[in-house]
């Protein structure tokens, strides 16, 4: 398997962020890490390994980078106003930086996906549904979606601009809307341990009362909030959408 690893400068967080790209071939799939996890935890969770497969057949390049949960949603240490900030920052060091670095390595710009779990699914569906002029595939595995419980009492344009549930609704009937309607979106989940499937039943009956499309899949009682099964659905729908 051919892997790259690098440190990407951003004007937008300055300083250098560390990216890996798996594969030489392939849908580009961005997959954001948990939490407060880095551009390795793929690779050491054993994700890139369950998706070698696919990988060395040229059906999908796997790009990872750090997140900055830490500094911003996560940090009680900041007010909210800034740990939003920060976040726009690195939304605009997705958009604009990393996804350049993905098209000089794809020799051309071409539709990206994106993909995460648990909070990194909200990374994941926040990021498509912001930027569908970049990325035509999102998935949400285990995921938070509405992330107004760090807000607090306050709430300013960058924490509006990165909520789905308080952008999306004034989308609606926008050619913005249309744009964000072409996005093919996945949201799965186990019903089993440690998962919150309310936070996945309730964005996805949010999405059908706006007439957004989307795949809302659950997964049986036995299915975990844990890597094996993100393994087996991600084999399951990288198979199915570029397989």
């Amino acid at each position: 398997m051919k892997v790259r690893k690098f440190q990407l400068p951003s004007r937008f967080l300055g300083r250098a962020m560390p990216v890996a790209i798996y594969g030489h071939y392939g849908f580009p799939l961005l997959c954001f890490p948990t939490a407060a996890e880095n551009f390795e935890e793929f690779e050491r969770q054993g994700m890139i390994g369950a998706l070698q497969g696919l990988i060395e057949e040229g059906v999908v390049k796997i790009i990872t980078t750090d997140s900055i949960n830490s500094e911003s949603w996560s940090n009680r240490h900041v007010s909210v106003t800034e740990a939003a900030r920060r976040h726009q920052a690195y939304d605009n060091y997705i958009a604009h930086e990393l996804a350049a670095a993905v098209y000089e390595d794809c020799n051309g710009r071409i539709p990206m996906g994106a993909m995460g779990a648990s909070f990194g699914a909200y990374h994941a569906v926040n990021t498509v549904l912001k930027h569908p002029d970049i990325f035509s595939h999102g998935f949400g595995l285990s995921g938070v979606y509405d992330i107004s419980h760090y807000f607090g009492d306050s709430f300013d344009d960058n924490c509006y601009q990165n909520s789905p549930v308080h952008y999306l609704p004034n989308l609606v009937g926008t050619d913005r809307w249309a744009e964000v309607n072409k996005v093919n979106l996945t949201l799965i989940c186990g019903q089993g341990a440690w998962e919150r499937v309310h936070w996945t039943t309730d964005f996805s009956s949010f999405l059908n009362s706006l007439g957004f499309q989307h795949t809302l899949d659950l997964w049986g009682h036995d299915v975990a909030h844990d890597w094996p099964w993100w393994y087996k659905q991600m084999n399951l729908y990288l198979r199915k959408y570029f397989g």
